[in-house]
């Protein structure tokens, strides 16, 4: 091999090798932008009240003060709001991923008179947010009397336009061959829907599963719409409640609501810690028809 193509493969090599550093680089800073928030959220929980008033903020506490973690449980009924949102987190995704389901199957491997026209409505409810629509919603769960109840709190976000698409998409790129053959062994509509599809798209439902936990459990907006008591408040709401159990006082409790806030993102981190590889693989197959 002559010296000029050496020189061109060591140029090359040396360029590779900047490229990849400048790549590790990038990811490192994106990484820490988006990690820093949750940091700073922890390490405040255990900071004290005089420490967080610094005018020179700390990067790591003085001393820990797990005692702010009590004290937040004490300011505000967590144990309530914590089984409020499990209980309407749970209700709307079982309903979503049952309605889903069923949507799906028809849109995507039904066969009847304007199922195009109507799944084109399902894409324009994905661009109709909730702030638009809460007016008629809420006159609707006022005159059923569901104020201050699961049932206000779950029924109304029963459907996600969002979960049919996906699971839409998902559903068409399973080959018909293995319905004809669960029909032949005479399974119904309902067995190969979650016997067949659901097990056959399970990525899918996991991303869509995962998703829809993270959105309403950090609901706020409807939430505080339809609650007016501490009786069936949620997570978010009782993290406010904690800033507004010291208004007007000299001392704020910040350390308290960043105890708040670590117990009610928690359960998100495990979640998505857990199940993370899911959502890469779910919304590459949903993305494939």
């Amino acid at each position: 091999m002559s010296e000029a193509n050496q020189g061109a493969n060591a140029r090359a090599r040396r360029a590779r090798a900047v490229g990849a550093l400048l790549q590790y680089a990038a990811a490192a800073a994106v990484t820490l932008v988006a990690v820093f928030p949750i940091y700073w959220m922890i390490i405040s929980s255990l900071k004290s009240s005089e420490e967080l008033l610094r005018p020179v903020p700390t990067l790591w506490p003085a001393a820990f003060n797990w005692r702010n973690y009590p004290d937040a449980l004490k300011m505000a009924p967590f144990g309530r709001y914590f089984l409020n949102t499990i209980v309407m987190t749970g209700g709307i995704l079982s309903l979503q991923l049952l309605a889903g389901c069923f949507a799906a199957y028809g849109f995507a491997k039904g066969s009847f008179r304007g199922r195009d026209s109507l799944f084109v409505l399902v894409l324009g409810a994905l661009m109709i947010p909730i702030q638009i629509t809460f007016v008629p919603i809420y006159c609707m769960v006022a005159k059923l009397h569901w104020i201050n109840t699961f049932a206000g709190l779950i029924v109304p976000q029963a459907v996600s336009a969002y979960m049919i698409f996906m699971l839409r998409q998902s559903f068409k790129a399973v080959d018909d061959s293995f319905l004809e053959a669960a029909r032949l062994e005479g399974m119904g509509r309902v067995g190969i829907i979650f016997k067949i599809l659901a097990p056959m798209c399970k990525p899918t439902l996991m991303t869509v599963g995962i998703i829809s936990f993270i959105d309403h459990w950090n609901a706020y907006f409807w939430p505080k719409m339809v609650t007016t008591t501490p009786l069936r408040r949620t997570i978010a709401q009782g993290v406010y409640e904690l800033k507004r159990s010291y208004a007007g006082l000299e001392t704020m409790n910040q350390n308290q609501i960043m105890a708040g806030a670590v117990m009610a993102v928690l359960p998100i981190i495990i979640l998505f810690a857990l199940l993370q590889k899911y959502l890469l693989s779910g919304f590459s197959k949903a993305a494939s028809k």
